[in-house]
């Protein structure tokens, strides 16, 4: 209803209220339904740095005892990147996707001791 009132209460031609600054960076980047925010760290902290929100990537797991490196998260969306300098580069780089469920398990359960790294799509 207030919206409403609102449309109804301005000018013809009117520019519609622009939130503060202060409010637009409150507020929560909006996530498609269905998917969750994945905190994932990948080994290579200077790849990381290469990405930027909205890029799309895959995640690969290390090869581990005899067994082959394989793609755990395929497509999935950068919502947040480490900002210039945070963190130190052999420690990695901590990056939040935003994939289903059941992939952000996957990447969960991947563990400390199979490093992670991301491809570009």
């Amino acid at each position: 209803m207030a919206a409403a009132t609102l449309a109804l209460g301005a000018r013809a031609g009117a520019e519609p209220a622009a939130r503060s600054d202060a409010v637009a960076a409150a507020a929560p980047a909006a996530r498609p339904v269905g998917l969750v925010s994945a905190p994932v760290r990948i080994a290579d902290a200077g790849a990381a740095s290469l990405l930027t929100p909205g890029d799309r990537v895959d995640v690969v797991a290390a090869a581990s005892h005899g067994e082959r490196a394989r793609v755990i998260a395929s497509n999935a969306r950068v919502a947040q990147v480490p900002e210039a300098g945070q963190g130190a580069l052999d420690s990695g780089a901590l990056v939040v996707l935003q994939v289903t469920r059941e992939v952000a398990t996957t990447l969960a359960g991947a563990g400390p001791d199979r490093p992670l790294a991301v491809t570009l799509r």
